[in-house]
Order: structure tokens, then C-alpha cells, then sequence
């Protein structure tokens, strides 16, 4: 193990970690917003509202996020009108392209997760809801949407998890991330095993980290309703 090649590299691991921090930041703040809407539409009886993205969340969630990345990095440059179009300085950004794809990702999970958690809601808390007088944008807003994401918040924990290990793949469309610093300290020192074991010591690390934080925010919203769940069982 050569320790002094990793405590010269510390630097480029920092900065690699300040860019994964960011791209996981902005990819499920993106991502989240955009799913809040979309799974309101997936659960309206309507069905031309319903069916989009029902088909927007099944195209994203059957291809992998790598193939998603490569075509809105790589596949767009191959049109003429999109490079001569005012939109190309920022098409054309590696930080678009890893941001967007990651945050498509996001929202096609998060959407799924959050039209479950709707659907499984009991009818009787809708039922009290209209019987005060509420109004269907105060019913979503004051009883449906909260009580929804407290439900899916374990599932939605596993989807963070899962957008941070995602983002390794940004420093194939030249991002320098944890995994590039890795990729670059190896090609500096031909050292993979250090190189590599450090960036996975920093992703388990963060791992932990949000696991620990999402475990609290259970502990915190979700341990009263099961121990009502409980007590009327």
C-alpha cells in the first residue's frame, strides 16, 4: 500500500468529492421536484393524462442511466440544427448533460415511488378530508402529498443511494468525480488497487452517511404510525 501516493492525491479526491456532492445534490433536487407533478398525473383516472408518464417512466426505468448519459452527450452533437441552435453552449456542457441524465433517472424512480404511496393511501383519510370541505388542490396538498412521501420515505432512501453511486459514471464524459480522481491517481501512479480502494472507502463513507440520515428521518416520521399500526392490530 502506498500511503504517500494517496496523501499526495488527497487534493483530487477532495475536488472529485465536491463534484459528486454536487452532482447528487442537484440531480435529486431536480429530479424531486419534477416528480411530485408527474405523480399526481400518474395517479388521475384520466387516461391521456395518466399514459405519458406512465411511458416516461417505463422507457427510463428499462434502459440503463450510461445509455442515457452517452445520448444526451455524444447523440445530440451528431444533429446539425441542435449545434447551430442558441441551446448548444449548454447541450454541449459535460455538467448539463451528467445533471440531466441523473435527474431524469431520479424523477422516473421518485415518480413511481410517489404514485404508490398515493394509491396506497386509506380512503378513509380522503373521505375526512373532503368531509371538512377541502378542496382537491388543499386535499393534495395538506393530506395526500405529505402523507405520501412520510410512506415512501425507506424506498426513496434506497433511490439517493443509488443516484450517488450513479454519478461514478460522470467521469466518463470527462467530469472529474471521486471515480475520476481514482481513475486519474492511477494514471499518475499505476497504482489501481490504492487508487480505486480509496474512492470505494469515500462512497461507503457517504453511504453511510445518508442511510444513517434516512434511518433517523424514519425513526422520526414513520415510528408513530406503526406503533398506531400496531396498538389497533
Amino acid at each position: 500500500m502506498n500511503a504517500q501516493a494517496l496523501i499526495d492525491s488527497l487534493p483530487l479526491y477532495a475536488s472529485g468529492l465536491w463534484t459528486t456532492l454536487r452532482l447528487l445534490l442537484a440531480s435529486l433536487l431536480i429530479g424531486g421536484c419534477l416528480a411530485l407533478p408527474l405523480a399526481v398525473l400518474r395517479c388521475l383516472p384520466t387516461p391521456w393524462l395518466q399514459a405519458p408518464v406512465r411511458a416516461f417512466t417505463y422507457v427510463i426505468r428499462g434502459t440503463p442511466m450510461l445509455v442515457q448519459l452517452f445520448l444526451l452527450y455524444y447523440g445530440l452533437a451528431q444533429f446539425e440544427f441542435v449545434r447551430d441552435s442558441v441551446l448548444w453552449p449548454v447541450l454541449s456542457s459535460a455538467w448539463f448533460c451528467a445533471i440531466a441524465a441523473f435527474a431524469i433517472n431520479s424523477c422516473a424512480y421518485t415518480t413511481e415511488m410517489l404514485a404508490g404511496a398515493i394509491r396506497a393511501l386509506p380512503f378513509g383519510e380522503i373521505e375526512a378530508a373532503q368531509a371538512f370541505g377541502m378542496s382537491r388542490a388543499q386535499l393534495m396538498r395538506r393530506i395526500v402529498l405529505p402523507a405520501a412521501m412520510r410512506h415512501c420515505l425507506p424506498a426513496y432512501g434506497n433511490e439517493v443511494v443509488m443516484i450517488l453511486h450513479g454519478t461514478s459514471l460522470a467521469s466518463v464524459v470527462t467530469l472529474m468525480d471521486l471515480t475520476g480522481a481514482a481513475r486519474e491517481t492511477n494514471a499518475r501512479y499505476y497504482l489501481p488497487f490504492e487508487a480505486f480502494i480509496a474512492a470505494a472507502a469515500i462512497y461507503f463513507l457517504l453511504t453511510f452517511i445518508l442511510v444513517s440520515a434516512f434511518r433517523a428521518a424514519e425513526r422520526r416520521w414513520l415510528a408513530p404510525l406503526r406503533r398506531d399500526a400496531v396498538n389497533i392490530g
